[in-house]
Protein backbone atom coordinates (compact mmCIF):
# COMPACT_ATOMS: atom_id res chain seq x y z
CA UNK A 1 0.00 0.00 0.00
CA UNK A 2 3.29 2.30 -0.07
CA UNK A 3 5.63 2.42 -2.72
CA UNK A 4 9.00 4.52 -2.33
CA UNK A 5 11.11 5.96 -4.84
CA UNK A 6 14.86 6.73 -4.31
CA UNK A 7 16.74 9.20 -6.42
CA UNK A 8 20.08 11.57 -6.21
CA UNK A 9 22.80 8.75 -6.31
CA UNK A 10 26.04 9.48 -7.91
CA UNK A 11 29.49 9.40 -7.88
CA UNK A 12 31.21 12.00 -6.09
CA UNK A 13 34.93 12.62 -4.93
CA UNK A 14 35.99 12.25 -1.13
CA UNK A 15 35.11 15.45 0.69
CA UNK A 16 31.86 16.03 -1.46
CA UNK A 17 28.14 16.14 -0.80
CA UNK A 18 25.11 14.32 -2.24
CA UNK A 19 21.45 14.61 -1.06
CA UNK A 20 18.85 11.58 -1.95
CA UNK A 21 15.07 12.13 -2.06
CA UNK A 22 12.74 9.31 -1.26
CA UNK A 23 9.14 10.04 -2.72
CA UNK A 24 6.29 7.96 -0.64
CA UNK A 25 2.99 6.72 -2.56
CA UNK A 26 0.04 5.18 -1.89
CA UNK A 27 -1.78 4.86 1.92
CA UNK A 28 1.04 7.85 3.07
CA UNK A 29 -1.28 8.77 5.85
CA UNK A 30 -0.41 5.73 8.40
CA UNK A 31 3.52 6.25 7.70
CA UNK A 32 4.89 6.51 11.13
CA UNK A 33 8.38 6.89 10.43
CA UNK A 34 10.66 6.36 7.76
CA UNK A 35 14.22 5.85 7.29
CA UNK A 36 17.48 5.67 5.49
CA UNK A 37 19.62 2.36 5.23
CA UNK A 38 22.88 1.56 3.24
CA UNK A 39 24.54 -1.79 2.61
CA UNK A 40 28.26 -2.06 1.33
CA UNK A 41 29.57 -5.26 -0.66
CA UNK A 42 30.08 -7.85 1.89
CA UNK A 43 28.50 -6.11 4.82
CA UNK A 44 25.14 -5.98 6.54
CA UNK A 45 22.66 -3.62 6.28
CA UNK A 46 22.64 -1.05 8.47
CA UNK A 47 20.28 2.28 9.72
CA UNK A 48 21.56 5.80 8.85
CA UNK A 49 19.02 7.72 9.92
CA UNK A 50 15.72 7.94 10.96
CA UNK A 51 12.53 10.23 11.32
CA UNK A 52 9.37 10.39 12.90
CA UNK A 53 6.14 11.68 11.68
CA UNK A 54 6.14 14.18 14.11
CA UNK A 55 10.02 15.28 12.97
CA UNK A 56 12.20 13.76 15.55
CA UNK A 57 15.52 12.44 14.14
CA UNK A 58 18.19 9.92 15.15
CA UNK A 59 21.33 9.06 13.33
CA UNK A 60 23.55 6.55 13.47
CA UNK A 61 27.38 7.82 15.13
CA UNK A 62 29.21 7.16 11.80
CA UNK A 63 27.24 9.76 9.95
CA UNK A 64 26.35 12.28 13.03
CA UNK A 65 27.39 15.61 11.68
CA UNK A 66 27.99 15.00 8.29
CA UNK A 67 24.71 13.65 7.19
CA UNK A 68 20.79 15.57 7.73
CA UNK A 69 17.43 13.49 7.36
CA UNK A 70 14.81 16.03 6.51
CA UNK A 71 10.99 15.72 5.18
CA UNK A 72 8.51 17.28 3.42
CA UNK A 73 5.06 16.11 4.61
CA UNK A 74 3.48 18.53 1.47
CA UNK A 75 5.20 16.37 -0.93
CA UNK A 76 5.28 13.12 0.56
CA UNK A 77 9.26 12.96 0.52
CA UNK A 78 12.19 13.03 2.71
CA UNK A 79 15.65 13.50 1.82
CA UNK A 80 19.42 12.77 3.16
CA UNK A 81 21.67 16.06 2.70
CA UNK A 82 25.34 13.75 2.60
CA UNK A 83 28.42 15.99 3.68
CA UNK A 84 31.79 15.36 4.24
CA UNK A 85 31.33 11.73 2.66
CA UNK A 86 34.15 9.80 2.66
CA UNK A 87 34.78 6.13 0.41
CA UNK A 88 33.39 4.03 3.59
CA UNK A 89 30.10 5.60 2.51
CA UNK A 90 30.24 4.00 -0.16
CA UNK A 91 26.84 1.81 -0.44
CA UNK A 92 23.43 1.41 -2.13
CA UNK A 93 21.16 2.85 -0.35
CA UNK A 94 17.48 2.31 0.83
CA UNK A 95 14.41 4.23 1.66
CA UNK A 96 12.24 2.72 4.56
CA UNK A 97 9.07 3.19 5.44
CA UNK A 98 7.08 2.38 9.05
CA UNK A 99 3.47 2.11 8.18
CA UNK A 100 1.29 1.50 10.69
CA UNK A 101 3.64 0.79 13.18
CA UNK A 102 3.96 -2.71 12.21
CA UNK A 103 5.05 -2.92 8.59
CA UNK A 104 7.76 -2.16 6.82
CA UNK A 105 8.56 -0.91 2.87
CA UNK A 106 11.28 -0.55 1.30
CA UNK A 107 12.55 1.14 -2.02
CA UNK A 108 14.70 -0.07 -4.67
CA UNK A 109 17.73 1.67 -3.25
CA UNK A 110 20.34 4.32 -5.39
CA UNK A 111 23.65 3.97 -5.82
CA UNK A 112 26.47 6.42 -3.96
CA UNK A 113 29.69 6.17 -5.06
CA UNK A 114 33.04 7.89 -3.01
CA UNK A 115 36.25 7.98 -5.06
CA UNK A 116 39.33 8.27 -3.16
Amino acid sequence: QVQLVESGGGLVQAGGSLSLSCAASGNTFDINAMAWYRQAPGKSREKVASITSEGYTTYADSVKGRFTMSEDNAKNTVYLQMNSLQPEDTAVYFCNALWRNYMIYWGQGTQVTVSS
